[in-house]
């Protein structure tokens, strides 16, 4: 039998990622690492949790492996498992026992979203053993120095039946996330876009009205990312309005009442 791993070079990045800090979170992230801390991330959709953690991955130099959580992924996703290739019987890490053996960054992007089963493969990583069993070799990885476990989730989601167990959460440091204030956010949206300053402060003044209609029609308003989207149609000769239509008011709903509501906000802006 053949163990194969993958090669982590492919994970690292390159070039420093755009990101502008909020508070304390870049301190805050890098004193939990260097004390072998997992990290929460909490916050809602397109806030910045992601890029977050594609900054914090370069500013440290190590790989970093994302996992996108589903109600599919099982613990062989994320561990490792045997497959049989021309006969020979080979066994691959799983992208957690990748990143423990390398010393990588293991992000579980919306944890919430995993089979509860396949979360707790993650506490013997997230307290002071840091181990990870791996059932199907009868063996424990033991975590390189260099490792870190992050995971995040959107508390907007939270439900009976999609709830982050106390007895996972406790085990990380926990930094919220939110979106930007109004004059950040447009910076965020021209670094992004390259979009005029005028035009982003209106699609963010857009934004804040779709925001304040959550739980009034929507789940959620328009997220940053959804802003940087709208601004480079626009920045490519897209109609303002046009834009907000394909790029926002089409991504957070399909109620028609709803959807002419929001389009109704962007073409009294633009």
């Amino acid at each position: 039998m053949e163990n194969r791993t993958l090669r982590l070079d492919e994970y690292k990045v390159k070039s420093e990622p755009y990101y502008q800090p909020t508070g304390d979170e870049i301190t805050l992230f890098e004193a939990a690492y260097r004390n072998k801390l997992p990290v929460l991330l909490k916050g809602p959709t397109g806030c910045g949790k992601t890029r977050f953690m594609e900054y914090m991955a370069w500013r440290l130099q190590r790989p970093l492996i994302t996992v996108s959580c589903h109600d599919d992924l099982t613990a062989s996703d994320l561990v490792g498992r045997y497959l049989v290739k021309g006969g020979e019987t080979i066994w691959i890490d799983g992208p957690l026992t990748q990143a423990v053996k390398a010393g990588g960054i293991c992000y579980l992007d919306e944890i919430v979203e995993a089979r509860k089963d396949t979360m707790v493969v993650i506490h013997p990583l997230a307290d002071d053993r840091r181990i990870l069993p791996v059932e199907k070799l009868g063996t424990l990885v033991e975590a390189s120095a260099d490792f870190a476990l992050a995971i995040s989730y959107n508390p907007g989601y939270q439900s009976v039946l999609k709830d982050l167990k106390q007895s996972t959460r406790q085990r990380f440091v926990a930094l919220e996330f939110d979106y930007p204030d109004a004059e950040l956010e447009a910076r965020i949206v021209v670094e992004e876009s390259s979009v005029e300053l005028g035009i982003a402060q209106r699609l963010v003044q857009f934004a804040a009205m779709t925001r304040n209609l959550k739980g009034s029609g929507l789940e959620e308003g328009a997220s940053t990312r959804l802003l940087v989207h709208a601004a480079k149609l626009i920045a490519s000769d897209v109609d303002p309005v046009a834009a907000c239509r394909g790029a926002i008011a089409q991504a957070l709903t399909d109620d028609p009442e709803m959807l002419a509501a929001v389009n109704e906000l962007s073409s009294s802006l633009f």
